[in-house]
């Protein structure tokens, strides 16, 4: 029987006390953690933010998003090291949809002598019309 897999993204907060070092090992186990088990499509680090409120005492928490694809199976393993590994402060793991992929229009941006050239012809237009 052939696995499923979804689309998932987690957010996870952790501790600013692991210090610089500390918080970058711990965002590379994840990644390596993830990409054994699944796909990785995009990692996103929000970096150290102000918590809503406090959280074992602490003000600030460094926040790090990562969307990825794997099996329901390791959803449930992922939650469970976030829940017994030192420094997470929370986390959150959601099923998405697809990711959307980006347009053709919007990857290739037109040349700006192009847009320039555009530009100046409606001001000469607009001058004509006066």
């Amino acid at each position: 029987m052939q696995e499923i897999n979804h689309y998932y993204e987690t957010v996870f907060i952790l501790s600013t006390k692991l210090g610089d070092d500390g918080i970058a090992a711990t965002i590379k186990k994840f990644k390596e953690l993830i990409e054994a088990n699944g796909t990785i499509v995009k990692v996103d680090e929000w970096g150290k933010r102000r918590l809503a409120y406090p959280i074992k005492k602490e003000e600030e928490g460094y926040y790090t998003l990562i969307s990825f694809k794997s099996s329901t199976a390791f959803t449930a393993e992922l939650d469970r090291i976030y829940n017994i590994t030192d420094g997470v402060l929370r986390s959150l793991i959601v099923k998405t949809e697809k990711p959307e992929e980006p347009k053709a229009e919007e990857k290739a941006p037109k040349p700006a002598a192009e847009n320039t050239e555009a530009a100046a012809e409606t001001k000469v237009e607009t001058k004509k019309e006066e």
